[in-house]
């Protein structure tokens, strides 16, 4: 995006990517569907950035939702708006978007260099890659990547050419660790938990998850897990309260379960009076067998699970951490490198999955492109 934005303002551009194609990050995120952004109001959207709003407002708000949706658009590709409000290409996949987007940079005189990986700066001040000659360029701009995913090219191997001013890389929207038992792992690993909702102090997220060999991840997990990985870090572990039926309420929930059971096992009663899937029971015999000591109606409406870890930052949706905001211009140029800006997700901030991380990556490259262009301009 940023490449694109200097060379419509007529500049000569070079995107040098140390893997042996571009956009692979892009294409993982089209498995899902390739949520661009979000349809909610701006203010509302705006808030989904946490302690990173007050410096994200105005770079979102130069290139907002309804800019990004125009620019999808003007490559060819319509998008709709799901049920939720996240924004889709109508394609449901990054591949068509990605193909458009190199033709309109080939066309503008883009130049691509794959299999350049970037490693500082020589002793003149000029960039290095491994194996090839440094460049000189009169402005450069880093979208170096988180440290999720490495295989797609985010490996955070940058963090070793910026010493000092990198917050350290943790895991977010991300799954956490629980230590299962072994039947409950073996017979349910893999099946996801449907209409559930969560609970973690005063946030409650509606949604979906996963049970895992080695925990618990999913849509509703990751809405929480900035919370939750903050709080494992403080205390060692973290309670979240599963309601396995957001859509009773307690009260009839327990009239249905307070008849007698009349021959009927634990698991028949839960399946036939709560309307428990397999899953959903195994996890309240769990329970039941770890010790807990509530009734029934209270298990299913706020079953208790002990988050031991986040899930490995290479198995993260995003990252956390990065280069520090102290560290950059308003203009998202380094304070002490002028001429080098950044961008995306190397930046210190998170945000939930929805749409979010997209918008911010896209809008914050829009933002060090013309912020490199306006330094440009006062330097000639």
């Amino acid at each position: 995006m940023a490449a694109e934005v200097l060379a419509q303002a007529g500049l000569s551009v070079t995107i040098h990517d140390h893997m042996p194609s571009i956009g692979r990050k892009l294409l993982m995120a089209g498995r899902g569907g390739l949520n661009l952004t979000h349809s909610e109001p701006l203010p509302q959207f705006l808030s989904r950035y946490g302690a990173a709003r007050a410096w994200l407002e105005p770079m979102i708000q130069a290139f907002p939702p309804e800019a990004l949706v125009a620019w999808c658009h003007g490559l060819g590709q319509p998008t709709f708006i799901g049920s939720s409000g996240r924004v889709f290409p109508t394609a449901m996949k990054a591949s068509p978007l990605l193909r458009a987007w190199l033709r309109r940079l080939g066309d503008l005189g883009v130049h691509l260099r794959v299999r350049h990986r970037w490693a500082g700066w020589d002793a003149d001040g000029a960039l290095c890659f491994d194996g090839a000659d440094p460049v000189r360029p009169d402005v450069t701009i880093l979208a170096c990547g988180g440290a999720s995913w490495p295989r797609l090219g985010s490996d955070a191997a940058w963090v070793a050419h910026l010493p000092g001013v990198v917050a350290p890389f943790r895991p977010a929207n991300c799954g956490f660790v629980v230590d299962w038992s072994a039947h409950l792992r073996d017979r349910f690993a893999g099946t996801p938990l449907k209409r559930i909702a969560i609970r973690f102090g005063n946030a409650v997220v509606r949604g979906e998850a996963v049970v895992t060999a080695t925990g618990l991840e999913g849509g509703a997990v990751y809405a929480l897990s900035a919370r939750l990985r903050d709080a494992i870090a403080a205390d060692g572990a973290a309670t979240i309260a599963l309601d396995l039926r957001p859509d009773l309420d307690q009260a009839t929930l327990a009239d249905r379960l307070g008849g007698p059971r009349r021959g009927q096992s634990l698991a028949n009663v839960l399946r036939k009076q709560a309307g428990l899937p397999p899953i959903a029971i195994g996890l309240v015999q769990e329970a039941l067998h770890a010790g807990e000591t509530g009734d029934l109606a209270t298990l299913v409406k706020a079953l208790p699970l002990q988050l031991l870890a986040p899930a490995p930052l290479a198995r993260a949706i995003s990252s956390a951490g990065g280069l520090r905001l102290d560290a950059l211009t308003p203009a998202l140029m380094l304070a002490d490198r002028p001429g080098v800006f950044a961008a995306g997700e190397m930046l210190d901030w998170e945000a939930p999955t929805g749409g979010y991380l997209l918008q911010a990556c896209f809008s914050t490259g829009v933002a060090a492109a013309r912020g490199a262009v306006a330094w440009l301009q006062r330097q000639d």
